[in-house]
């Protein structure tokens, strides 16, 4: 999941979920950046978390790493999880919410194949547009499990920290992992779980998207401000699950070629964080709220941050805004009975 901090004089610290993939590769190039850092991972499994906290320690001992356990598909670990926050913590200054779950990919090998011998090949290895379709199921609360861990988790993450995270004298950062698969196309208003599609996750990112957009509108005069990050295409154990390993050993030589003719193919988790880690270093109120900021890498494996203009408009993402606050009422009826 995220980073969070707090400030002391000459510190910070983050909040951030980081067992494996980017989220540890998150960590450890923060703490290279900043090893007074203290960080807080937020995470579902408080054994593997201690696991990465030592090792962490064991690299940077100045660093201070906490651990908070947090399952964003169940929305009373959230509020539970907030709760110990509140108790720990004066402030937050940064977090990264990088949360997600991609259930049971299916591969369209149809798709796969004839882009492999289209001009589209470069552009759909870049954002998976067309090849995968996943299997959702719904959650305890009700929810779209999809929607619910990449998404309504989050806001409701956020809802609960509001007190930790606005303060007008010095601003805190939201950081959200999205992707290059958000596709305007998989998402509607009217069903903003995507119960009725096939594809819940390209939806996830980009009501994402639409959220990190309505929540700049609405608390940025508060001092909250939230930024959009896409780590590029990498092998991490998410995506090795997609396909057989025999698959990916004749797909990895063109993926490598690739990376010479578009800067999507970041490959590894620590190519990934580029912006994540980028982000960090910005002040906030000089951001462009409508900006998706991508980490990139050259065909020789240098690494950068490209940004590139969100495919939304303000009003619709108000309009998913207002329709979250609905759905939080609603649902914080039904915890409460529970």
């Amino acid at each position: 999941m995220p980073p969070f901090g707090t400030v002391g004089i000459n510190a910070c610290s983050c909040l951030n979920c980081p067992v494996s993939g980017v989220g540890l590769a998150l960590c450890k190039r923060l703490l290279e950046e900043d090893d007074e850092l203290h960080v807080c991972l937020a995470c579902r499994n408080v054994s593997k978390a201690e696991a990465v906290s030592a090792d962490l320690l064991a690299s940077h001992p100045a660093a201070e790493v906490s651990i908070v356990q947090v399952d964003v598909s169940n929305l009373q670990s959230v509020i539970r999880a907030s709760s110990e926050l509140k108790q720990r913590f004066q402030r937050l200054d940064y977090v990264y919410l990088n949360a997600g779950i991609m259930p049971n990919p299916q591969l369209n090998i149809k798709a796969l194949f004839c882009g492999l011998f289209s001009r589209k090949v470069i552009h759909m290895f870049s954002t998976a547009e067309g090849l995968l379709t996943q299997e959702d199921k719904v959650t305890a609360d009700g929810l779209q499990e999809v929607f619910e861990t990449n998404v309504f988790g989050h806001f409701i993450l956020i809802q609960e920290l509001e007190p930790l995270l606005c303060h007008r004298d010095s601003p805190s950062q939201l950081i959200w992992t999205s992707s290059r698969n958000a596709r305007k196309s998989n998402f509607h208003l009217e069903d903003i779980q995507h119960s009725r599609g096939q594809e819940p996750y390209s939806s996830s990112k980009y009501a994402v998207d639409l959220l990190s957009v309505a929540l700049n509108r609405n608390f940025n005069p508060r001092g909250l401000y939230s930024s959009v990050v896409c780590p590029g295409t990498m092998v991490t154990n998410m995506t090795y699950g997609i396909l057989p390993p025999l698959v990916w050993t004749l797909l990895l030589p063109i993926i490598w070629l690739l990376r010479f003719f578009a800067n999507a193919f970041t490959l590894t988790p620590y190519n990934g964080t580029e912006a994540l880690v980028w982000l960090f270093h910005q002040k906030p109120e000089s951001l462009n709220p409508l900006t998706k900021y991508l980490s990139a890498t050259t065909g020789f494996g240098s690494n950068y941050v490209a940004t590139q203009k969100m495919d939304l408009d303000e009003d619709t993402a108000e309009k998913f805004y207002q329709n979250l606050l609905e759905l939080e009422k609603r649902v914080r009826v039904t915890i409460q009975k529970t």
